[in-house]
């Protein structure tokens, strides 16, 4: 017998390890992206099936199913009775009562049971992600084509308070597309819900709203105050434009007889179902809006951020707002901030862009909105970690900055006083979160901090991402500081 001993090359043993690892990795992986897979080829073939609007129907089923959907009391409750339908349909149950009616209301009754119970926003995300709710979903999108313009409404309006500005993307992209095709038959409260919605959310859709306007202005007479307050809410939002429907407010809405103002009612977010019909007892037959205070506060911050002060109705709006004042405007409510500091703007507005119109507040009024618009309990403002990551950074440019100058009734996030130069670092809330454009609070502060005399430098947080590393970030803001003082880049550091 021999003995020999056959030197091992440790470094190929643990290369072979590694590589075994590797290949048990990839192939966990594989096997994982294939579950996932079959998981999502099962889904879709169920979401299919349950799709098909077509053939046969159940009326009686489809009624009582209604029912139940409309007597539940919890968002829970809904979506339990909704998935039981859709196993059941999975196995056998034919037709399916889950009509496009059926469906579209129970999102709606699912959003009205949050809010009607409060639901944090965490907990309806977390709703939201529940497999049961995302096959609802997904067969909503399915049936959108084959819904009532009411049922794109509730659709629409559902998705924005379940979701937030932090889910449904794409779904809100397939609502504007259906709801573009249909915008002709919306009545007044479609309008405003399905432009609520997208403002909400954040979500912009420049056709759609294309076609609302137009939709808008054709019945701009059957608009209750409470849908004129919100279309025109979401236009200035999104910063979509509005000219078709501004013109025909003021040609529907020319005597100052047709606006009055009743101060005791509370606003919504979004418009209550109510078979009110407008007061045709107003100038000569013609419509009456009596709008509450907060309506008007909304309408008038509207037209300031769409330039459109010079309009008739805006004229007719503000004046009218004007008549108040014996209210009281407390500090220390959120609601009467939120007006004060509206009004403010507009009224600033009004003095440093549109002097010649003569409609700025004086007195007492101006007094009380100024006092309440500077109240600090719900005005405190909080900087961000972007924020902080570009101030430092500041530092090193050579230049005397000023954070946080108060420019009128806004604060500049940072300023360069002798140079008069105004550094605005917007981060995500600052832009419509799938085009990507500024929102309508951004450029009403642009324009009017323009007016004042100072140039605005907009850092956004898409451009400063794009920097690898702080050599980068450092070179993107020595060359837009540049660009507003009409310098070379150079000049910035000192060695």
């Amino acid at each position: 017998d021999f003995d020999f001993e056959e030197d091992v090359d440790m470094e190929e043993v643990y290369k072979a390890l590694g590589e075994a690892s590797h290949l048990k990795d990839v192939a966990g992986m594989m096997t994982d992206r294939m579950f996932e897979e079959k998981k999502k080829k099962t889904m879709n073939e169920f979401v299919n099936k349950l799709s098909k609007f077509s053939g046969p129907s159940d009326r009686k089923k489809e009624v009582n199913l209604n029912k139940d959907i409309v007597e539940a009391q919890t968002a829970e409750e809904v979506l339990g009775i909704t998935a039981d339908i859709m196993m059941a349909v999975e196995k056998g149950l034919s037709p399916s009562p889950l009509s496009p009616l059926n469906i579209a209301t129970a999102l709606h009754r699912i959003a009205k049971n949050m809010e009607k119970n409060s639901m944090p926003k965490n907990h309806r995300l977390s709703f939201a992600r529940q497999r049961e709710m995302s096959m609802l979903i997904s067969i909503a999108m399915a049936a959108l084509p084959e819904c009532s313009a009411q049922g794109i409404s509730n659709i629409s309006w559902a998705l924005s308070k379940i979701g937030g500005e932090l889910l449904y993307l794409s779904e809100m992209d397939r609502v504007a597309e259906v709801a573009f095709s249909m915008a002709g038959e919306f009545n007044s409260q479609n309008v405003a819900n399905i432009a609520g919605a997208f403002a909400s959310m954040q979500h912009s859709a420049p056709d759609l709203f294309s076609e609302l306007s137009k939709r808008a202005s054709d019945i701009i007479c059957t608009f209750k105050e409470q849908e004129l307050a919100q279309v025109l809410w979401a236009f200035a939002c999104l910063n979509e434009p509005a000219d078709i429907l501004l013109e025909a407010l003021d040609n529907a809405f020319k005597d100052a007889g047709q606006f009055q103002c009743h101060f005791s009612e509370e606003t919504t977010s979004y418009v209550k179902e109510s078979s009110r019909e407008l007061d045709l007892k107003g100038v000569l037959g013609s419509p009456v809006l009596k709008f509450n205070r907060d309506q008007l506060g909304n309408i008038a911050w509207s037209y300031a951020v769409l330039g459109q002060l010079d309009r008739s109705f805006f004229s007719h709006v503000w004046k009218t707002l004007s008549n108040f004042y014996e209210q009281r405007i407390s500090e220390l409510n959120r609601e009467d901030i939120m007006f004060a500091t509206q009004t403010h703007l507009v009224n600033q507005c009004l003095k440093l862009q549109y002097p010649h119109l003569q409609l700025s507040l004086s007195g007492d009024l101006e007094e009380k909105i100024v006092l309440a618009g500077r109240g600090k309990r719900f005005n405190q403002k909080i900087t961000s970690s972007f924020q902080k990551e570009v101030a430092r950074l500041l530092v090193t440019t050579g230049l005397d900055w000023v954070r946080e100058y108060p420019v009128d009734g806004y604060s500049v996030d940072a300023v360069v006083v002798d140079k008069k130069i105004a550094l605005e670092i917007d981060g995500p809330t600052h832009f419509s979160r799938n085009t990507v454009v500024p929102l309508g609070h951004t450029m009403l502060k642009r324009r009017y901090i323009t007016a004042a005399g100072w140039k605005v430098v907009s850092l956004s947080y898409q451009e400063w991402e794009e920097c690898r590393g702080e050599f980068e970030q450092l070179e993107y803001l020595r060359k837009i500081l540049a660009d507003a003082r009409q310098e070379s880049t150079t000049p910035f550091l000192e060695d």
